[in-house]
């Protein structure tokens, strides 16, 4: 019997600036009914590009397919007419993004979002797709699905998101599934159940996954196959356990070997503090009626307490919405909250905007998407420019040229690419621009809100071994914001567990680590480390 699908010596190249730059050369795979196959590789392997070519979602003509064949039951889909296309896309076969809050339209409520492909797809009527619409949000576990069908996007939690997306993708119980890195922005408690829900609608709809991911725990927990990837081909294949347990290939060994590592640097017993806060509060109002009165508040950070040395790392985990972020804008004085902000011992909460520029420059933060919180209309030098300019640091263009090229070259990257714009790097390098800018202006604390959890793990352990190197030069505080707990682990002196705005336990990493006292602290412990454990097909949660 034939494979669902067949992908047969596929190429792919993108033309640019007139020239044919390959992306794909000639890789082969199948995928039966209900079975799982992984895609692994580095960012610019080829990954998405081989998945996107399935469902011809490619930027045509700038790409194009030089050879090979892509085959769903046996019938060719490279140069299908829009119909047989039309009939693919969404209905034989799916696909969940990488970023649901990019992926979903701003504009449009989630129930507007899903009712699209029952009435494009299936002729559903507004009454029926909506029934419909609720049937699939409750099968993928969303809370109060009713209460959800008005909101938008914005109003939803990563993990919540993420379920519109996969109920939007089962809307029309497809014969496959392509999942391109469907867990890497969430937190590891959500990442299990998103997991465990795409098994069990597996098992229930008999359909095939083809899943493209970085995280080897992932890979090893669902697919049963995997194709490794580098530079456009396949350089290793097989069952998932052959391949975790004898990889064959150095690249293979080198990714599964890639995991940060290490403890950070102990921190002087006698460091000075540099930014402390007691009981901080950060509370938003909840209106009501014709009036629009106060009826309630959404506790965001509710009584918080904690203090950041230099040279010491303080990470601060926790689920989505349980206001890590938030206490991390209210420390930087980027949103209101009561409660007093000692900044290496000034008291800086109730200072105006003008009274607090001189000390900005001391207080900076690097974000999770580099892609997004990068302009992609500036350069990486002039990028790393506005803050010198914001700060009048540099007599002149040519003196901050200089600051420039040092800040870039401390982060590992090469000066002369300084004219070049945000897409013309990698996620990695890309990332460590956003670091750069940052570290130009010589801050005292750096707030770094997930900023390794979209990148590949190989490059995750490199930018966490430059943050070391930054903090052990620059006798830096970080307060280090993150899901990942194995890079947690690997970085923070201190551990803040954080949940409905509120802070569950604190203290040294190692202890809360290895002897967590709440039940919700060693839940998020069994979640994280059970699943890059776990090859026995449970995941704990």
């Amino acid at each position: 019997m034939s494979a669902f699908l067949e992908v047969d010596d596929l190429a792919v190249n993108f033309r640019v600036e007139g020239r044919e730059i390959p992306a794909v050369k000639g890789v082969s795979f199948h995928i039966q009914r209900g079975e799982t196959m992984a895609l692994v590789g580095e960012s610019g392997s080829g990954k998405s590009v081989s998945a996107l070519s399935i469902l011809q979602l490619l930027p045509y003509p700038l790409a194009s397919h030089p050879k090979g064949s892509i085959r769903v039951e046996g019938k060719e889909v490279i140069g299908a007419d829009t119909a047989r296309l039309r009939e693919i896309r969404g209905d034989r076969i799916s696909m969940i993004f990488q970023e649901p809050m990019t992926s979903l339209n701003p504009l449009h409520s989630i129930e507007k979002q899903v009712n699209e492909t029952l009435i494009l797809h299936r002729g559903l009527d507004a009454q029926a797709a909506r029934a419909r619409t609720l049937e699939l949000l409750h099968l993928v576990g969303l809370a109060e699905a009713e209460q959800r069908l008005a909101a938008f996007p914005h109003q939803l939690s990563g993990g919540q998101r993420q379920r519109v997306m996969i109920a939007m993708a089962l809307a029309n119980e497809p014969d496959m599934l392509i999942a391109d890195e469907p867990t890497t922005a969430l937190d590891v408690t959500i990442q299990a159940q998103v997991l465990n829900l795409l098994k069990e609608l597996q098992a229930r709809l008999g359909m095939a996954i083809l899943l493209i991911t970085h995280d080897l725990g992932v890979v090893r927990f669902m697919a049963e196959r995997v194709c490794v990837m580098k530079d456009g081909e396949f350089v290793e294949s097989g069952d998932t356990a052959q391949i975790f347990e004898r990889p064959q290939h150095p690249y293979t060994r080198e990714l599964m070997a890639a995991e940060p590592s290490g403890r950070p640097d102990p921190a002087p017993a006698d460091a000075p503090e540099i930014i402390a806060t007691d009981g901080l509060k950060v509370h938003f109002p909840i209106k009501a009626g014709v009036l629009r009165r106060t009826v309630d508040y959404v506790r965001a950070v509710d009584g918080v307490s904690a203090k950041v040395r230099s040279r010491h790392t303080v990470g601060v985990v926790g689920e989505s919405g349980s206001g890590k972020t938030t206490l991390a804008l209210a420390l930087l004085r980027l949103i209101k909250s009561q409660g007093p902000i000692r900044f290496e011992g000034q008291d800086i909460q109730g200072q105006s905007f003008s009274q607090l520029k001189p000390l900005r420059r001391q207080m900076q933060i690097v974000f999770q998407d580099p892609f997004a919180s990068l302009s992609p209309r500036l350069s990486a030098s002039q990028i790393v420019e506005e803050g010198l300019l914001v700060h009048k640091i540099g007599a002149d263009y040519d003196e901050r040229r200089e600051l420039i090229s040092a800040a870039l070259n401390e982060v590992g990257l090469d000066p002369a690419t300084q004219d070049r714009y945000p897409h013309e790097f990698s996620g990695g390098q890309r990332q460590r621009i956003a670091i750069a800018r940052a570290m130009v202006l010589k801050p005292r604390l750096v707030v770094l809100d997930e900023p390794t959890s979209a990148l590949d793990r190989s490059v995750q352990a490199q930018i966490v071994e430059l943050l070391r190197r930054l903090q052990r030069d620059h006798d830096l505080a970080y307060l280090f914001i993150s899901h990942d707990l194995k890079v947690v682990r690997a970085l923070a002196d201190e551990v803040i567990v954080m949940r409905d705005g509120k802070m569950v336990e604190w203290g040294p990493a190692d202890t809360v680590f290895e002897a967590p006292k709440s039940d919700y602290t060693r839940a998020l412990m069994a979640a994280a480390f059970d699943l890059a454990a776990d090859t026995s097909g449970v995941v704990r949660t």
